[in-house]
């Protein structure tokens, strides 16, 4: 195996016993970049100098004897979470020449492990789309068919991993962010726990949804990434003061005597591939045939999920991205005599046709008349599905579901169907709205050779459940080993 195809934890082995040094898998990894990006186009930002760099101060601390789980091990982080130093566009053209003054908590706690970032990852301007079609930089390509998308928003994290562009990535999850384009790309994603991670530094498109959380090739890979991520800030008042379990050591918890519920409507779907049906179904079968057991629940309000997250997602969007306004930070377009001009000029060039619809949305449904009929009744449909999760997971251990009604679709596809791009989150996004961790798995492969994903869904800061459970489908399987021919 070639030195950028190693996951985290066989990697950590390698520089462990002094097999290879921080500096010789950097060097791996940025030749494997400049090799490969060009077809796929996960990067926005290289940060090749201050890699290696940071490879070498980490060779320096395993000389002293001082390893921690990702020590000199080479990371993509999202465009989206904040780098000191470091470009931050979030995929923006209004944040092109936006230089962060400090870390996200997640990149200071990365730091403190010497862990080494390999650059930015494109990505949906502003998290907003679901095929990171919607950078104003670049499209990025699937790395299994690069006529294809790799999902969104977090899709140039996905592509990376799935590339082997870097050992492992962060991303960020607002309505299937993360694990979406982890099914699209083969790989694995997790939606942690609303507040298990800190969003000090996640440059915020809906404060009540997002999250970061890890991408890896493998189910161990997340663990090890999220804890490093987890746990409380005090600078993040919805960050939760809750104790972070070893999620590494919880792997090896398997899954016998555990109770999957599937929700019948979820497979009856008109919309749903079925490639994609018979896949997580044969999933769900063969963690049956490791001990787990299964049960019919109801989610009846999901049904209203996509209605009622594109009502609150654009509101809380257009408040926070009120503040890019060409005052405060990011570009300025100068035209016009006066303030209001100048601020309709620089958010009419500078902000996306994606972006602006979400901000037109958003303002419209908190705009006076129309507050209580969109806005209000939505948050509590959002309510309502919380309670249907709170009462499922009374009879259940974990919810088994697609993640995609499809495999991935061709580049261009939605482009001009934006409800039809919304649609394809039908199935991640009422786990945002409950605040609830998710994860995807890859189960399997279209008859065109696609990825194909599995969602499990677990009660709040059930994690080390949703992780156990996955590394002993892993075990089982062998549909992670298969890597895209690029």
């Amino acid at each position: 195996m070639q030195l950028h195809q190693l996951t985290i934890a066989e990697a950590h082995r390698c520089l462990k016993d002094k097999e290879i040094s921080a500096v010789q898998l950097t060097e791996a990894l940025l030749a494997r970049i400049a090799a490969v990006d060009s077809r796929i186009g996960a990067y926005l930002t290289v940060t090749a100098d201050q890699a290696l760099d940071q490879a070498r101060r980490a060779d320096a601390a395993i000389a002293q004897g001082r390893l921690a789980p990702l020590t000199g091990i080479p990371l993509g982080i999202k465009d989206v979470i904040c780098t000191q130093g470091v470009r931050t566009t979030c995929g923006s053209r209004i944040l092109e020449n936006f230089t962060p003054p400090y870390d996200a908590c997640v990149m200071a706690r990365l730091k403190a492990q010497q862990a080494v970032m390999t650059g930015k990852l494109n990505m949906d301007e502003f998290a907003m789309g679901s095929t990171t079609e919607h950078s104003a930089y670049q499209v990025t390509r699937n790395p299994w068919d690069t006529d294809r998308i790799p999902g969104g928003s977090s899709g140039g994290s996905a592509a990376a991993v799935a590339a082997d562009m870097c050992i492992a990535a962060l991303g960020s999850d607002t309505g299937g962010s993360i694990r979406q384009p982890a099914a699209h790309c083969g790989v694995v994603g997790l939606k942690p726990t609303y507040g298990r991670v800190s969003r000090y530094g996640l440059v915020a498109f809906a404060s009540s949804l997002d999250q970061i959380g890890p991408m890896g090739k493998t189910v161990a890979d997340c663990a090890l990434l999220l804890q490093a991520i987890a746990g409380h800030d005090p600078s993040d008042a919805t960050c939760a003061p809750e104790p972070v379990p070893d999620y590494t050591a919880a792997l090896t918890q398997g899954v016998e005597g555990l109770t999957i519920g599937l929700y019948q409507p979820h497979f009856d779907h008109p919309g749903l591939d079925p490639q994609v049906s018979a896949a997580v179904l044969a999933a769900v079968e063969t963690l049956k045939g490791l001990g787990a057991r299964t049960v019919e629940i109801d989610l009846p309000h999901t049904e209203y999920g996509v209605a009622a997250y594109y009502v609150i997602a654009p509101c809380e969007a257009g408040s926070n991205l009120a503040r890019y306004d060409g005052v405060k930070y990011g570009r300025r377009e100068a035209a016009g005599d006066t303030l209001m001009e100048m601020y309709q000029s620089t958010r009419s060039r500078w902000l996306g046709p994606e972006v602006q619809r979400r901000i037109l949305l958003g303002t419209y449904a908190l705009s006076a008349g129309y507050y209580d009929a969109y806005y209000l009744k939505a948050s509590r449909v959002r309510t309502l599905i919380m309670r249907d999760f709170q009462s499922a997971f009374a009879q259940c251990d974990l919810i088994a579901a697609p993640v995609a009604p499809t495999p991935a679709t061709p580049i261009g596809a939605h482009l001009d169907d934006p409800l039809a791009m919304y649609l394809m989150d039908m199935y991640t996004l009422p786990a945002n709205l409950a605040g609830i961790p998710g994860i995807s798995l890859p189960c399997g492969f279209s008859t065109e050779g696609l990825p194909i994903g599995l969602q499990l869904m677990a009660a709040p800061f059930a994690e080390a459940r949703l992780l156990a459970t996955g590394h002993a489908f892993e075990q089982a399987t062998a549909f992670h080993r298969k890597r895209a021919a690029i």
